[in-house]
């Protein structure tokens, strides 16, 4: 990947999968319904019995440009245009949260069309599902995540005042930036080198050790092995130059550094941005079992570009919800490869 200093921002479509969580129990009745054109209403109501602090970061909740639906129209997928976050599920602070106590229903606004190219027109399905990660009260500490799992909204849509909405949003964000200098310039680069070697000893651990792969990726079959050192493979190839491929920054180019975002990837447009927090918050390396560091996020926003696996994070980060996916949502989901190469370099 390379550092560059300047960009005219566009527009991003990354691949996508349905997520299904492994079904349970559900405090978070979340229902979808057209307000406009193109504009969408979430209704998210805590049916629980106790209060529910979620994580607002990537979330209906959040107003950065995630994606907070799955739009399709017939069986084809509208390629989604907005950020993938690498979010750190540690120095977080209180306003990235909302508490929803219990028979509470909170309402969050958001247009499709910003994010979504829909200038085709015609009728459209949309939902989304997911989960949403939570903390007690009186703490930012996330402690777990609950499953949603919104209805299934059709929706017919004018395609002329659609592409309006689509453009408006992006022309704005076509600008050009200085970037990376300083620490931030050596700290993204060692960061990026430390990638390909992680990705190296990634790709040949999961080549033979079978316990590993079983761990992660909850298969040990040739198609399973031979796609993960695949991916570990581009991946170190990826990171193994700062003077070509994919470009990084150092400034927040896109709006998508809210709080408690570290990185994020327009994986179409093939570039990533390291936040602030990327460069307080953490340390180049860690040999804490599945912690989370300069070297791994590289690695993780790396995972999202297209060319690598246009991987998702399905609102999930850390070991727990690497654990409650199923084999093929791992083989899609980010941090499924970062913790596994993590897990090699803090022998865990």
């Amino acid at each position: 990947m390379k550092l560059l200093t300047s960009i005219y921002l566009l527009a991003t479509a990354a691949s996508a999968a349905s997520v299904g969580l492994n079904k349970r129990e559900s405090p978070l009745d979340i229902k979808l319904q057209m307000v406009s054109n193109t504009g969408v209403k979430a209704t998210i109501t805590n049916t629980g019995t106790s209060s529910l602090k979620v994580f607002k970061t990537g979330t209906f909740l959040d107003s950065a440009p995630v994606e907070k639906v799955k739009v399709y129209q017939g069986k084809s997928k509208v390629a989604f245009g907005g950020a993938r976050l690498r979010v750190s599920t540690a120095h977080l602070e209180e306003e990235a949260f909302q508490t929803i106590a219990a028979g509470e229903t909170v309402e969050a606004d958001f247009d499709i069309g910003e994010l979504h190219d829909l200038s085709i027109g015609g009728a459209f399905d949309i939902f989304s599902e997911g989960a949403m990660s939570y903390a007690v009260d009186n703490s930012t500490k996330i402690t777990g995540v609950v499953p949603f799992s919104t209805n299934l909204m059709s929706a017919k849509i004018d395609g002329v005042e659609a592409a309006k909405v689509f453009s408006t949003f992006h022309m704005k964000r076509q600008e050009v930036q200085d970037d990376c200098t300083g620490t931030e310039l050596s700290q993204t680069t060692n960061a990026i080198n430390a990638c390909a070697a992680l990705a190296e000893e990634a790709a040949s651990v999961a080549q033979s050790d079978d316990s590993k792969l079983e761990e992660y990726f909850k298969n040990t079959d040739s198609s399973t092995r031979s796609y993960v050192v695949d991916v570990f493979n581009k991946i170190a190839s990826e990171c193994g130059s700062t003077t070509s491929g994919a470009a990084y920054y150092c400034s927040d180019v896109y709006g998508a550094c809210s709080n408690g975002v570290l990185a994020y990837t327009l994986p179409s447009q093939d570039y990533m941005v390291n936040c602030p927090l990327f460069f307080s918050a953490l340390e180049p390396t860690s040999s804490v079992c599945h912690d989370q560091d300069q070297q791994t996020t590289a690695l993780h926003e790396t995972t999202h570009l297209t060319e690598v696996a246009g991987t998702e994070d399905y609102n999930g980060y850390g070991y727990e919800f690497v654990q409650s996916l199923s084999a093929e949502q791992n083989l899609n989901h980010a941090d499924t490869y970062t913790l596994f190469a993590q897990s090699i370099f803090a022998n865990c």
